[in-house]
């Protein structure tokens, strides 16, 4: 194991991302990497090895300044409360860009415990906690299907898994990677802005139609929210639609929304997307 010493740009605060928690990342080929932050702010990284330091590094968003986010928007009247409160928060991301896409694949239009159970399966099935696409690839539908995973779902992984370079894509300009997944039968908005977000280390793409964002729209607006709408309430923040939106479901959970009410997020429908 190697270690390296990491400043982060711009305001991180690793406890945010882990509750508390000291991170341990599944690194492909089944190393793994630590990484825990210092009372001087510096980063602490572990590793197997250089390749598996810098993966860390993107993993845990080190050098994604967020620092025109918060100045931009840390007094807009929806997300500024949360920005001030949890001040430093970046997501996490996966090893791989083939993670974030099985990801993507199983939360679609379900509930987030079973959506977490069938990739869990997948992952226990392919014996690698951070899959390539190689190894996702090797597993039929019919075998995804087993695993929990519904037809068409199971279709669209394994044919994406065996046409594209996913890995690749890191490397490619957002909007290209944009133009080509939604090309993808079976992946649509809220799939890219899961594979943005988690697999790319972009912030551009929100996760719309998600079912927290709709519950948190309807929390709003005291109305029922067709799924669609959730793209209303990130288009504000152009090219930081995915940060706010992280940001704004992170503040609901812990009261930092201003004029969202809990009661009226019943009103929000569990409809497709």
């Amino acid at each position: 194991m190697i270690e390296a010493t990491v400043s982060p740009r711009g305001p991180y605060r690793l406890h945010l991302m882990t509750y508390g928690r000291e991170l341990e990342q599944a690194l492909p080929g089944g190393g793994r990497g630590q990484a825990w932050q210092r009372s001087d702010g510096l980063v602490q990284l572990r590793a197997p090895d250089e390749e598996g330091l810098e993966l860390l590094r993107f993993c845990l968003a080190l050098d994604a300044d967020t620092t025109e986010f918060v100045r931009r928007f840390r007094n807009d009247p929806l997300l500024g409360l949360s920005i001030r409160r949890l001040h430093g928060l970046r997501p996490l991301r996966r090893a791989t860009v083939a993670h974030a896409l099985l990801r993507a694949i199983c939360g679609q239009l379900i509930e987030a415990r079973r959506a977490f159970a069938i990739e869990r399966a997948i992952l226990r099935a392919v014996g690698d906690p951070a899959p390539r696409r190689e190894t996702i690839a090797a597993l039929s539908p019919a075998q995804l299907r087993k695993l929990g995973l519904a037809t068409h779902r199971a279709s669209t992984l394994v044919r994406v898994c065996r046409s594209l370079d996913l890995e690749g894509l890191r490397a490619q300009p957002i909007e290209a990677v944009e133009a080509r997944l939604l090309r993808e039968r079976g992946l649509g908005p809220w799939s890219l802005g899961v594979i943005a977000l988690e697999g790319l280390g972009s912030f551009r793409h929100g996760l719309v139609g998600d079912l927290g964002l709709v519950k948190l729209c309807a929390a709003l607006w005291g109305r029922r929210v067709d799924i669609y709408e959730t793209a209303d309430l990130l288009a504000p923040y152009e090219e930081w639609a995915g940060l706010a939106g992280f940001y704004l479901m992170r503040g609901w959970s812990a009261g930092l929304v201003p004029g969202a009410n809990a009661d009226l997020a019943r009103l929000a429908r569990c409809r497709a997307a």
